[in-house]
C-alpha cells in the first residue's frame, strides 16, 4: 500500500517549499527507466504523478509506486549503488529530482529538518518492507493491494508545491 501522503505528512510546510526551491521536475516517459538497478545515483525522487514500477533482475516486479513515494532512497542513506531498476509504467510519470548534495547540505544547516526528512524516509521503508510480504511467496503485488486510503487536502496541496519547482535542464 502506497502511503506518500503519510510520509509526506512528516515534514513541515518550510520543509516542502525547501524542497520544491532546490528541486527539479522531470519527465518520464512510459517504459523510461529513471533509476538502473546498480548503478549509483546522486538523487532522490519524489513521485509527483503517474505510476512507477520496482523491479529486481531475478525477481521481476516487487512494487508499484504512487504520488507521494520516494524512490532512491536507500541510496541516499547508505550510499551504495541502487538496489533495482524503476520504470514509469501505465503512461508518463513526473518526479521531484532532488540533489543529493543539496539534501545533505540543508541536513546540516537544519537539524529540525535532517529529523523530519529522516523520519519521513524511515517511516517509507518500514512501510516498504511490511509491504514487501508477497515475495515470500513469489507472488507479484496484486494491484487492489496498492490502493492507498484517499489522500488529504494538504497531501494534494503538498504534491502541488513541489510539481510547480522548475523543470530539470535538457542537459541533466
Amino acid at each position: 500500500m502506497s502511503k506518500g501522503h503519510d510520509v509526506l505528512g512528516q515534514l513541515d510546510d518550510s520543509d516542502i517549499a525547501w524542497l520544491a526551491k532546490a528541486g527539479r521536475t522531470r519527465a518520464v516517459a512510459d517504459g523510461e527507466a529513471i533509476i538502473h538497478q546498480g548503478t549509483p545515483s546522486d538523487h532522490l525522487f519524489i513521485l509527483l504523478s503517474g505510476k512507477l514500477s520496482v523491479e529486481i533482475l531475478g525477481l521481476g516486479l516487487i512494487n508499484r509506486l504512487h504520488p507521494g513515494d520516494m524512490l532512491g532512497e536507500m541510496s541516499f542513506v547508505d550510499d551504495a549503488p541502487t538496489s533495482a531498476s524503476v520504470i514509469a509504467t501505465g503512461g508518463p510519470a513526473l518526479v521531484l529530482q532532488l540533489p543529493k548534495a543539496a539534501l545533505v547540505a540543508q541536513i546540516a544547516a537544519d537539524a529540525g529538518f535532517g529529523l523530519r526528512f529522516y523520519r519521513a524516509i524511515t517511516i517509507f521503508l518500514a512501510d516498504r518492507l511490511r509491504g514487501l510480504e508477497h515475495l515470500r511467496a513469489s507472488t507479484p503485488p496484486a494491484e487492489h493491494e496498492e490502493q492507498a486510503a484517499a489522500p488529504s487536502a494538504r497531501f494534494i496541496a503538498l504534491l502541488a508545491t513541489l510539481a510547480a519547482a522548475p523543470p530539470v535542464d535538457a542537459g541533466g
